[in-house]
C-alpha cells in the first residue's frame, strides 16, 4: 500500500462523478455487511445450540471485540498513512480468507472451538483495520454539503440489514449448515471487494507533502485527540452514553421474558421494533438533513434517550413498551449520525482516520463493560429499576456535558459561523458548510 503523496486532486464539491461513486461504494459496504452479520448470528447461534456454555460465549464475545479495539489504535494511523480504498479492500479480503478457511476446515470435519474464536479474533482485527477507513474515506468522496444526508441514507441500510440479517442467517443455518453461511460471507465478501475497486477515491494530500514516521503519525493522533476539545469532549460523550444505553439496548429482551412472557414471537417483535424505528429514523435524518446545529441534536438525542429508557422501565403494558423501543430505535440515528457528520465536517481530512480509530476503540469497548456492569446488576435487581436508572444517568450526563466549559464551546463552535474551537493546540478545522441542505 503506497504512502499518499502531495498530489494535487479536485476538491470533492468539484466532482461530477460523486453521486456514482458514493452509490458504488455504500452498495459494496451493504452487500459485505451482510454477509459479516449473517456471521455473526449464525455464530452466536451455533455456539449457544453446541456448548449452551455461558463461558464459551463470554470468550466469543471477548474474541469478537477485544482484538477491533486494539488493532484501531493502529488501523487509524494507517487509514492517515495509506490508501484507504486498499486498506478497506485488503480488510474485507483476509476477513473472507479465514472464514473460507474455517469453512474449510469445518467441512473436513475439524470443528475445535479455538478455531471459531481464531476466526472471530481476525475478524475483529480486520474491523480494527476497516472500520476507521471506510467512515475516513467517506469525506473523500461525498462533498461536506452532503455528509449528513449520506450518513443518514447509510444508517438506514444498516438498520435494514438488521431486520434482513437475522431472517437470511436463520433460513441458511436452519435448512443447511453454518458451513453454508459461511460461504454466503465469503461471497458478498468477493463482490463487495469488486464493487470497490472501480471506485475512484482523491488522492489524500497531506499538507506541504509531509511524510512523518509511523510512530510520528501514532503520538500526533493521540496528541490531537487530546488537545482538540471538541473531539475530547464528543468522545468522552460517546464513552458514557455507550456505556449506559446498554441497559435499554441489551437488557430489554430479559425484561420481555421476566415481565411479558417468553413467547417467541414477543422477542421477534421488540427486535422488529427497535429495527423499524432505527430505518425509519435513518431515512428522516438522509430527508431532512437535522439540525444546523449538530451538537444540538446529539446533545437532545441523549436527553430523549433518558426519558425513553425511564419510560420503558415504567412500562406495564406490552405494547406500550414496544412502542417505545420503536421511539428508541428511531432516536438513534439523531445521535449516531451527526457525531460522525460533525468529526467528518471538523477533522482535517489526513487525521480523520486516527480520530475515527479512537471513535472505534470507544464503541467496541464500552458496550461490553456496560454488559459486564449491568448484567450482574440485573440478576439483583429488576430490568425496571435498572431502566429507570439508567435513564436517569443520562439525563445527568447530557446536563453536565452541556454544562461544561468545553460543552458550551462545542455549542457555540458548531453554530453556523461559530468557527471551531479546536483547544489548547488546535488545528483549523471546517465548520459545517453554509449550504448544507437541511
Amino acid at each position: 500500500m503506497s504512502t499518499p503523496t502531495a498530489t494535487s486532486s479536485p476538491p470533492t464539491e468539484d466532482r461530477p462523478a460523486w453521486r456514482r461513486d458514493t452509490a458504488l461504494f455504500l452498495s459494496g459496504q451493504t452487500v459485505s455487511l451482510f454477509g459479516s452479520m449473517l456471521v455473526q448470528y449464525a455464530v452466536m447461534w451455533h455456539l449457544t445450540l453446541e456448548t449452551r456454555s455461558g463461558s464459551v460465549m463470554a470468550l466469543a464475545a471477548l474474541f469478537g471485540f477485544l482484538p477491533q479495539a486494539v488493532v484501531s489504535i493502529f488501523g487509524g494511523v494507517w487509514a492517515d498513512r495509506h490508501d484507504r480504498k486498499l486498506l478497506v479492500m485488503t480488510a474485507d479480503a483476509v476477513i473472507a480468507a479465514s472464514t473460507l478457511a474455517l469453512a474449510l476446515l469445518m467441512l473436513a470435519g475439524v470443528t475445535d472451538l479455538w478455531l471459531v474464536y481464531a476466526t472471530l479474533a481476525i475478524r475483529s482485527a480486520g474491523a480494527g483495520v476497516q472500520t476507521p477507513a471506510v467512515t475516513s474515506l467517506l469525506p473523500q468522496i461525498v462533498p461536506t454539503a452532503k455528509l449528513m444526508r449520506v450518513n443518514g441514507i447509510n444508517g438506514t441500510i444498516q438498520s435494514a440489514m438488521v431486520l434482513l440479517a437475522p431472517a437470511a442467517a436463520a433460513v441458511v443455518y436452519a435448512n443447511f449448515s453454518i458451513v453454508a453461511v459461511f460461504f454466503v460471507d465469503v461471497v458478498t465478501a468477493v463482490i463487495g471487494i469488486g464493487l470497490l475497486a472501480v471506485l475512484s477515491v482523491p488522492r489524500l494530500v497531506r499538507p506541504d507533502g509531509e511524510r512523518p514516521g509511523y510512530l510520528d503519525d501514532l503520538v500526533d493522533g493521540v496528541r490531537y485527540v487530546g488537545s482538540h476539545r471538541f473531539v475530547r469532549w464528543l468522545l468522552a460523550l460517546f464513552a458514557v452514553v455507550f456505556l449506559l444505553v446498554v441497559a435499554p439496548s441489551g437488557l430489554t429482551p430479559l425484561m420481555m421474558v421476566r415481565t411479558f412472557g417468553e413467547e417467541v414471537w414477543k422477542l421477534t417483535a421488540l427486535e422488529v421494533a427497535y429495527g423499524v424505528g432505527m430505518m425509519i429514523g435513518g431515512a428522516v435524518i438522509a430527508a431532512w438533513g437535522g439540525l444546523k446545529n449538530r451538537v444540538h441534536m446529539i446533545v437532545a438525542s441523549v436527553f430523549v434517550f433518558g426519558a425513553l429508557s425511564i419510560a420503558m422501565g415504567l412500562s406495564s403494558n406490552l405494547w406500550v413498551f414496544l412502542g417505545f423501543m420503536f421511539l428508541v430505535g428511531l432516536s438513534v440515528p439523531a445521535f449516531s449520525t451527526p457525531a460522525m457528520t460533525v468529526l467528518q465536517e471538523t477533522v482535517e481530512p489526513e487525521r480523520q482516520g486516527r480520530v475515527f480509530g479512537f471513535v472505534s476503540i470507544v464503541m467496541a469497548v464500552a458496550m461490553p463493560i456496560g454488559m459486564v456492569v449491568f448484567g450482574p446488576l440485573a440478576d439483583r435487581f429488576s430490568v425496571e429499576s435498572l431502566l429507570v436508572a439508567s435513564g436517569a444517568l443520562m439525563f445527568l450526563v447530557a446536563t453536565v456535558a452541556v454544562a461544561l466549559p468545553s460543552g458550551r464551546r462545542a455549542i457555540v463552535s458548531a453554530s453556523p459561523g461559530g468557527g471551531a474551537d479546536g483547544g489548547d493546540d488546535p488545528v483549523p478545522a471546517a465548520s459545517p458548510a453554509p449550504d448544507a441542505a437541511r
